[in-house]
């Protein structure tokens, strides 16, 4: 029997199978990229890797026995660990308003945007939280309810020092201001710089917990900073704030325009070379042809 004659090549349904793993692992991992999941997912993954190998090579039998039974129990530990960045995409696949109200947005981003700006020109500290699908309600307790539109001058007055309510965050939820004076939680992560102060720590604590996107306004220099899914953007300049906060919201390419998908680049990629010049350069290939 030859070597070629031992290996088992799988048929359709294999290599579907193989296909399906292959996405849904690559997905998992681009997910908990840049979070704290992945490093504990990395370090469970090596050290559960490394004592199957040892217990196999050294034929420790019943140590690889109990290993191989202990992943019943590994999933229930994987559930209780990995279960704020479980929340967060459990919310990211819940029902999207697609039909939103892009006007009612759109000024909600110029609001945003001119608040901002006054901020960083007067220095003032402040934390926004702009409210999306999750739902910030656990937080808003220590809060006081406004619900109110909006405004530049209301972003400046709640912050602006020796007011009551300018240590705390503010909620936006839709296109009004819900709640100010807010409590967010403090991010637990190791690898946070110390230089990042309550202001910063509260913000990616909050995105960690919800899909919130989360603005913070230094104090000290004036820079802009906003958290997203547990990733904090730092030394923002307001163009790109503003490019950001249209991308997410209005799910609209400001700057650049509509981007084609994954699949429409992969089509253009195996094209002929002529195909390509004319789907990117449509009037120059029509100016050649006549």
């Amino acid at each position: 029997m030859t070597l070629q004659d031992r290996i088992l090549f799988p048929g359709f349904n294999g290599l579907l199978e193989i296909a399906v793993l292959a996405v849904a692992i690559y997905y998992i991992l681009l997910f908990f990229q840049g979070t704290r999941g992945a490093q504990v997912l990395s370090g469970l993954a090596i050290l559960y890797a490394a004592l199957i190998a040892l217990t196999y090579f050294f034929e420790l039998d019943t140590l690889n026995w109990l290993i191989q039974r202990f992943t019943v129990y590994l999933s229930v530990a994987l559930l209780i660990i990995f279960q704020p960045e479980i929340r967060r995409a459990l919310a990211e696949l819940g029902p999207r308003h697609l039909l939103g109200n892009h006007v009612a947005e759109r000024s909600l981003v110029d609001a945003l945007i001119d608040g901002v700006r006054r901020l960083t020109e007067n220095k003032i500290g402040a934390l926004i939280a702009v409210e999306r699908g999750v739902s910030t309600a656990p937080y808003q307790g220590a809060g006081t309810p406004l619900d109110s539109q909006v405004t530049p001058e209301l972003l400046a007055t709640i912050f602006h020092p020796n007011t009551p309510l300018h240590d705390g965050g503010v909620i936006v939820r839709g296109s009004r201001l819900a709640y100010a004076g807010c409590v967010f939680p403090l991010s637990q992560k190791p690898e946070l710089s110390r230089a990042l102060g309550t202001r910063h720590r509260a913000a990616i604590g909050l995105s960690e917990e919800t899909d919130a996107i989360v603005i913070v306004v230094s104090e000290e220099t004036g820079s802009v900073s906003v958290a997203y899914k547990g990733r904090l953007r730092r030394g923002l300049e307001i163009d790109r704030l503003e490019r950001f906060l249209a991308n997410v919201l209005l799910r609209a390419r400001v700057a650049r325009g509509p981007q084609p998908s994954r699949l429409r680049r992969w089509i253009e990629y195996f094209r002929s070379p002529r195909q390509r010049q004319r789907a990117y350069n449509p009037a120059k290939a029509e100016s050649h042809g006549a």
